[in-house]
């Protein structure tokens, strides 16, 4: 099956171009989203794009979150005819060495889940400050919504084509990582099989940390509000 990565990307030049060699030979597409990055990211795309066939890039006007990124990455994909579609994040939280086991999971799965919260999963180089955001943040979202998933706010993701064209993506508006928690939900919701494999996040080497009090406050407010709407069959 044609499997496409999605890798978003604000300001990641000193790791996009390492990211882009450790995905070669995984059987997979890279489709850089660019948000119009100061630091030359945009251009750094086009080149290794020029050189890897494998390689291509969508360029957005701005930076508007995680959400709208890989909503347009995810369309771009589709209409490119990828069956499976990953999202990865580009600075090496995820370990590029980790695709295929989520691919070979999506045979018998329609969205698979790289968590750091299952047995065998683990969270690396994070203060006590970071891991209690997280860890509490995916399990304040799996008792309000009442699903099993234990890492909801995870990046590390593989859907199947036919989960991205049934969860209405126009529908979704969160930015940061309440986007993680609501797609997944939507498919949950719609009768897809979630499982979730045990990976190892590790914090970046290289660049800022794109999480910041919005980020937190938005997957705050937005949980109950997924929840609310699903009640009223909204969702």
């Amino acid at each position: 099956m044609k499997a496409v990565v999605c890798l978003p990307t604000y300001n990641e030049r000193e790791n996009l171009e390492r990211m882009v060699a450790a995905l070669a030979g995984k059987s997979v597409s890279v489709l850089v989203i660019d948000d119009n990055s100061p630091d030359g990211t945009g251009e750094l795309a086009d080149r290794l794009a020029a050189e890897h066939e494998h390689v291509s890039v969508l360029h957005r006007e701005r930076k508007e979150g995680l959400g709208p990124a890989y909503l347009a990455g995810f369309e771009r994909a589709l209409a490119d005819g990828a069956e499976l579609v990953l999202e990865v994040d580009a600075d090496f939280s995820h370990d590029p060495a980790d695709v295929p086991r989520l691919i070979e999971a999506a045979r018998d799965a329609d969205l698979v889940l790289g968590s750091r919260y299952v047995d065998g999963g683990s969270v690396r180089n994070w203060g006590a400050v970071r891991r209690f955001v997280s860890a509490g943040g995916s399990l304040y979202a799996r008792v309000l919504l009442g699903v099993p998933v234990h890492d909801l706010t995870g990046g590390f993701k593989c859907f199947r084509r036919e989960v991205l064209e049934t969860i209405d993506l126009q529908a979704i508006d969160s930015r940061g990582y309440a986007f993680q928690i609501e797609t997944t939900y939507r498919a949950l919701r719609a009768g897809f099989r979630v499982v979730e494999v045990p990976i190892t996040f590790v914090d970046r080497e290289h660049g800022g940390s794109k999480m910041s009090r919005a980020i937190v406050l938005e997957a705050i407010w937005k949980v109950p509000v997924l929840r609310l709407r699903a009640l009223a069959g909204r969702l």
